[in-house]
């Protein structure tokens, strides 16, 4: 009987287990953070366009590069404005949080029916007197938004219903902001401001069936006789009674999941397409036709898929400095 003759990390990491598939294409927030002062949205989203570069002025005080110029990886989204549609009151239960009233701006613009179907009979006033009259037992507000796909250069027209908490200290702030915005549109520069920390919550860019090699980094057998069973495979699949361990890499689906990046930075909030869009379009997106933000590093999932931002949960750094671009990269990566 023989054994290993030294220890082996485990491959694959066990935080994101179990590695199953999303269950919608557009990610969802779970987690809000709690934000004091005046009533705003906490929330935003937009399409993922593609990536480029920069040459900015580094603005982070403890980077060895602090105030020289350097070259950053940045990933441009598209951010169309949201449409307000309505918003729910919510009250707290020994189960959890509980909605007490949803109230619907109406009419509703002729890009929703796509996606939203009212009731024929519908009466939103005597919904939003009942909540006016129970704010004491209101804890938070939640707008409800439509993206609008059709003002960027994704090219789809059906848009995604989105739930953002507001935030704020009082809750009878919260209703008059709520009121206030209904059936209006935000846009990007009500929301994002450049050098703002941010978390970024998309779906992952899906590879179908995968083995254990590409899936969790398991070590390829070397090519001698003992290994003639094969060369990309687990060697020891643990015991079969009672049952196997999950704790095995196996062979499944890999990729479209639905990940969280903590505090990204935004760079630039804008609403001149001009100053980004490369020659001949972003590969598999085109122009970028309206607002705009470019935040620094990578997003999850590939180009055209939704990806929204919250404010973040585990910020530990204040808002750094507005940053000093010095010029984006307007170069065509077509065929590349």
């Amino acid at each position: 009987m023989g054994h290993k003759s030294k220890s082996a990390p485990r491959r694959g990491s066990l935080m994101y287990y179990p590695r199953v598939r999303a269950r919608r294409i557009s990610g969802r927030i779970r987690t809000w953070p709690h934000l004091g002062g005046p009533p705003r949205l906490l929330g935003f989203a937009g399409y993922k366009v593609g990536t480029t570069h920069l040459v900015m002025v580094e603005n982070r005080a403890k980077s060895p590069l602090f105030g020289r110029e350097v070259v950053r990886e940045v990933t441009v989204v598209e951010v169309p404005p949201l449409f307000i549609y309505g918003f729910r009151a919510y009250t707290k239960t020994p189960k959890g949080l509980k909605t007490i009233g949803e109230v619907i701006h109406t009419p509703l613009p002729k890009f929703a029916d796509r996606i939203l179907t009212l009731p024929k009979k519908n009466d939103f006033s005597k919904i939003q007197a009942f909540i006016e009259n129970n704010l004491n037992k209101v804890v938070e507000f939640r707008v409800l938004a439509l993206t609008q796909p059709q003002k960027s250069g994704l090219g789809k027209k059906t848009p995604e219903v989105l739930e953002i908490k507001v935030g704020g200290d009082d809750v009878k702030a919260a209703y008059g902001y709520v009121r206030e915005i209904l059936g209006k549109e935000i846009r990007a520069k009500d929301f994002f401001e450049e050098g703002q920390l941010l978390d970024a919550i998309s779906v992952t860019k899906g590879k179908g069936f995968a083995g254990a090699v590409k899936r969790f980094g398991v070590k390829i057998q070397p090519n001698w006789h003992k290994h003639r069973k094969g060369k990309r495979v687990v060697g020891a699949i643990s015991p079969s009674r009672p049952h196997m361990m999950f704790t095995i890499p196996r062979p499944g689906k890999m990729g479209f999941h639905q990940r969280t990046e903590y505090n990204k930075l935004i760079l630039k909030v804008g609403e001149n397409p001009s100053e980004i869009n490369i020659a001949g379009g972003f590969l598999h997106y085109g122009l970028v036709k309206g607002d705009y933000i470019l935040v620094s590093g990578t997003l999850p999932g590939p180009s055209k898929r939704l990806v929204r931002f919250r404010y973040p949960v585990r910020a530990k750094t204040p808002k750094l400095e507005s940053p000093k671009i010095l010029s984006v990269s307007l170069a065509s990566k077509q065929g590349v």
